[in-house]
């Protein structure tokens, strides 16, 4: 697989986590340098604990990383990247950002309503921000919302759910050609940068 030198992945699962069928999980085995954010609390996410840990896991290893976040986990890295010091966030080179969860939404399940506003900042590395025609979590309009606030490239995939085990995606290997783009975002970014 095509890479920046040196880069390590760090997979961001949302609610409830992962399961060892979810596309994550897959991605874990099969990238190179691959790590996992574990949260203490899976079913009962609260927003600065888990944007803590992600932050150890960004201050634990040197080198640049991507970040793979899906849903909550997504949230997590927008609201991180919010507050985060800058000598961390020049570690991210980049975030793909799939199926994020609207906190604000009137269904929101309770657990997750602490993750709420939404966050609104720009994020200060490359993303691509995928979301679905028919995602129960967030409307296509809100995922195109939040892709513009966080200057997300945006990909609406057509009734694709929620991007998980339960939409039907697995190991989910048409995903890989998002993170390559990505990859390629991250290089103009960091050129843009320099």
């Amino acid at each position: 697989m095509r890479q920046t030198i040196d880069v390590r992945y760090l997979i961001v699962p949302g609610w409830q986590g992962s399961s060892a069928e979810h596309w994550q999980s897959h991605w874990q085995q099969v990238l190179p340098v691959c790590a996992r954010v574990e949260q203490e609390d899976w079913l009962l996410p609260e927003r600065q604990a888990w944007v803590a840990q992600l932050q150890r896991h960004i201050a634990a290893d040197r080198r640049p990383v991507v970040l793979v976040a899906h849903s909550l986990g997504c949230v997590t890295v927008a609201h991180w990247a919010a507050q985060a010091p800058a000598a961390l966030l020049d570690r991210v080179r980049g975030a793909l950002l799939v199926a994020p969860a609207d906190v604000e939404r009137s269904d929101c399940p309770e657990p997750l309503r602490n993750f709420a506003p939404m966050p609104s900042s720009s994020l200060p590395f490359a993303s691509v921000l995928i979301g679905s025609s028919n995602d129960h979590a967030a409307t296509a309009q809100r995922a195109l919302a939040f892709a513009q606030a966080w200057g997300s490239e945006a990909v609406i995939l057509p009734n694709a759910g929620h991007i998980n085990v339960q939409s039907g995606h697995h190991r989910w290997e048409q995903g890989f050609a998002w993170l390559y783009q990505l990859q390629q975002r991250c290089e103009s970014y960091q050129q843009r940068s320099a």
